[in-house]
């Protein structure tokens, strides 16, 4: 403090200082570190992209074996709680630290993103329909009618009115347009929780309360047919893995208690889901059948019913436990695909969605063995992994690192 006050000494001639040496000019502002990717949740998001494939391959034998088979929940839960987990990891940190204007401009560039390849993936995989068809590869089967399409082709001007408004969605394409539903909310809770954590809870199970209640949103205009995947109930998983992912709500503790709870409610539920089993007696018949509608009833799905939630966390909670025994093996060659290919996400749902209609295609052709089967998943789930690795490889920008000496 003394040298910054006047003084009455006098002056005293000193010498000028040594040049500085040039420096390059600071940062304009701090470096932030990113956060590193958790490898569960890329894994368990890439597996969730190849049961879809699996799933959407056209009576194929392999889909007996997903996970949708032994219990009520199936890849559809994993994917969107993921992506909620994601979402709360991407765009939470932007709303913290630069505002909720600046984190709903961010959510808003990502549904535009989404939406134009919801828009791409439904042109792709109807002109390959419409490929198909007219070159007749499987003797008289049109696939436009097999998508349900045919309403598109014979009102083109209307119906591209409703692509483009999502007034009308076909049910091949469904899930991305939920999703879309679900980030516009992302910046309405992330306000509610800044007044109250409980104000944002009563939000998102009031929507939950209101889909049951008949608030859905219409799938196309010669019907009154629904979304398939009713954003407005499928909101409630992926913001309870958006409050996980940003701290609102602490994740449960490895209790042996909830661990017995969780494995005997997974295990119970699996007889009276399987197909082949729940017949066998008439209990799980009539919880299969009666209690909540069937595990093939539109709200069983539509409307994400409670069932299907409990299952699914109480199966996650078991998987996140038996990873935590041995983290090790997401670091094995054989993981190292998967967490690939849910680092790409959204390019791998849009190969494997369009390559799964191929496939169909495809088996049509030769016919559907015990080898053609598996030439068809084998051929698809290689072609999701290679879209996965390319993409990476591109996002990467290797042309813009220096070049490697000659």
């Amino acid at each position: 403090m003394n040298q910054l006050l006047p003084t009455r000494e006098p002056a005293v001639t000193r010498p000028s200082p040594a040049p500085r040496p040039v420096t390059a000019p600071p940062a304009a502002g701090p470096v932030r570190r990113r956060t590193p990717r958790d490898p569960r949740l890329d894994f368990f998001r890439g597996l969730a992209m190849l049961i879809i494939l699996i799933a959407h391959i056209p009576w194929n034998a392999w889909a007996n074996w997903i996970p949708a088979r032994f219990g009520p929940s199936d890849a559809a839960e994993m994917f969107v709680f993921s992506s909620g987990y994601a979402a709360a990891i991407a765009f939470g940190g932007t709303f913290l630290r630069h505002g909720w204007w600046m984190g709903t401009r961010r959510i808003l560039l990502r549904f535009w993103q989404i939406y134009w390849a919801h828009i791409g993936l439904f042109v792709a995989v109807a002109t390959l329909s419409v490929i198909a068809t007219r070159i007749d590869i499987a003797d008289g089967k049109s696939y436009v009618d097999a998508l349900n399409l045919q309403h598109f082709f014979d009102d083109p001007r209307s119906q591209l009115t409703g692509l483009l408004t999502l007034t009308y969605v076909p049910n091949y394409f469904d899930i991305l347009p939920m999703y879309m539903v679900i980030l516009l909310l992302v910046p309405a809770i992330i306000a509610l929780q800044r007044l109250h954590l409980g104000l944002a809870v009563a939000f998102s199970v009031g929507l939950y309360g209101a889909a049951w209640a008949g608030l859905e949103l219409p799938a196309e205009p010669w019907s009154d047919r629904p979304w398939f995947f009713n954003p407005f109930a499928w909101q409630l998983l992926f913001f309870a893995a958006f409050a996980f992912g940003r701290g609102w709500i602490p994740v449960p503790r490895f209790r042996p208690w909830l661990l017995w709870t969780a494995a005997g409610f997974v295990l119970v539920m699996i007889p009276i889901s399987h197909s082949a089993l729940y017949p066998l007696n008439p209990v799980t018949k009539f919880i299969h059948e009666s209690l909540w509608g069937g595990a093939f009833t539109p709200a069983f799905k539509t409307n994400i019913h409670p069932v299907r939630i409990l299952h699914f966390l109480a199966l996650a909670y078991l998987t996140i436990w038996l990873v935590s025994l041995k983290p090790t093996l997401l670091e094995s060659r054989l993981a190292r695909p998967v967490i690939r290919v849910g680092q790409q996400a959204l390019a791998t749902f849009m190969s494997s969605m369009a390559v799964a209609w191929v496939m169909g295609m495809f088996l049509d052709v030769v016919g559907r063995s015990g080898v053609t089967v598996a030439a068809a998943n084998i051929i698809g789930l290689s072609s999701v992994f290679a879209v996965a690795y390319l993409v990476g490889w591109y996002k990467r920008e290797p042309w813009r690192q220096a070049p490697a000496p000659t």
